[in-house]
């Protein structure tokens, strides 16, 4: 028996625990994998999470690995657009940290295992919860046996195939999307050193985000076929299957030679959201992409896990405590729903900037963000909402 079994050991599940291990709570993480994920998946820390992050102590090395992004550049046709600069948008971290997930999951789980060296079992696949009397038991399998653990609380961060989800039943608002994205990681061939760069190009965004290492991230929306708008563009998306593909299809829409035999990592992925009506049921709450599910284009859903944990917390720990947190519970998971609401319609605002456009109506919109974001107010407010503020 422990106060709190954590389900699911990747960021947000390793940001939770570490945060209820530095309070005095037991914890015990578990995961299914057997060895960490070397994928570089999400790479964006906005500065809300790195303020949160600062709490168990990571954020300095975090920083100190990656690659702080000052400024965003917008481009079309060849041409700057406009300039974002993200100095405004926080005292403490003026930038969006590029780190490859799995490093940043390195440094979490570092700091758990100095926090309990016992805390993090890898392996285990959670079958079923059971609730009894003060009490949640977990089964579930390793090495194919099956092993019970009891907790206190049960905090589940078994991300978007929650099995935790699937047994409580919420009610999900979900919402699929036609955009398909390619994304892949190269060394950078651009000059646009630590910026961010956003290419609006009729045939749809192409995104480039700096890497550690001299590499860069870039995403490119596909075609879609049921998409007159997209017509044209078909035979890209059918042809983009490998880093060649991807490569040429950088080439053809923003000019730029990405070496494709320096590729490390290749992923083609879809849009959707699942967000709950409740995160919070009896002794067992939901956080992170258990809970919300929103479009990656924006890269707001690790960090809306880590605002998750942050908040979550403290209530845990006064309930151990023995305090009534009923109360301050339905508060949390009121708050956290709404931020999840405001992060997913602003992923669909990311999508919708990035789908293509006839000339006219591009050369237009193109036009009148160039306008917009020469007024300092609108570029600010713009920067805010961009990094979660």
């Amino acid at each position: 028996m422990v106060d709190v079994l954590v389900i699911g050991g990747g960021p947000v599940g390793l940001f939770m625990a570490a945060l209820l291990l530095q309070g005095g709570a037991s914890v015990r993480i578990l995961e299914r994998r057997t060895a960490p994920e070397l994928h570089s998946r999400a790479i964006g820390i906005h500065p809300p999470a790195l303020e949160a992050l600062e709490g168990t102590g990571v954020a300095q090395a975090l920083v100190d690995e990656g690659v702080p992004i000052r400024c965003g550049v917008a481009v079309a046709g060849g041409r700057t657009l406009a300039r974002m600069s993200f100095a405004g948008v926080s005292d403490s971290y003026p930038f969006v940290l590029a780190l490859p997930q799995s490093r940043t999951a390195a440094h979490l789980e570092d700091r758990v295992r100095r926090l309990d060296p016992e805390a993090l079992h890898r392996g285990v696949q959670v079958t079923g919860l059971h609730a009894g009397a003060g009490e949640v038991t977990a089964e579930a399998t390793k090495a194919a046996e099956t092993v019970r653990y009891t907790a206190s609380i049960v905090i589940a961060a078994d991300g978007v195939r929650s099995t935790v989800r699937g047994q409580l039943g919420p009610a999900v608002r979900a919402k699929d999307y036609p955009e398909t994205y390619l994304m892949g990681d190269f060394a950078d061939t651009t000059g646009f050193g630590p910026d961010a760069a956003l290419f609006l190009e009729s045939g749809g965004i192409v995104e480039s985000f700096p890497l550690p290492g001299a590499r860069r991230r870039w995403v490119v929306r596909l075609a879609d076929a049921g998409n007159p708008l997209d017509a044209g563009n078909v035979a890209d998306t059918e042809a983009t299957d490998d880093a060649i593909g991807l490569a040429d299809l950088i080439r053809r829409r923003t000019g730029i030679d990405v070496d494709a035999s320096g590729n490390t990592m290749l992923s083609r992925f879809g849009a959707r959201s699942r967000l709950v009506d409740r995160m919070v049921a009896g002794r067992i709450v939901l956080i992170g992409d258990a809970a919300h599910e929103i479009s990656p284009i924006g890269g707001q859903g690790m960090n809306l896990g880590w605002l998750d944990a942050v908040a979550l917390a403290p209530l845990v720990l006064s309930a151990l405590g023995g305090a009534n947190v009923a109360a301050d519970l339905r508060a949390f998971e009121l708050a956290r729903t709404r931020a999840a609401d405001r992060a997913a319609r602003q992923a669909e605002i990311n999508m919708a900037l990035g789908r293509p456009l006839p000339a006219a109506p591009w050369s237009l919109r193109n036009r009148a963000l160039a306008a917009a974001a020469s007024v300092p107010a609108v570029n600010g407010f713009v920067a805010r909402r961009f990094t979660m503020h």
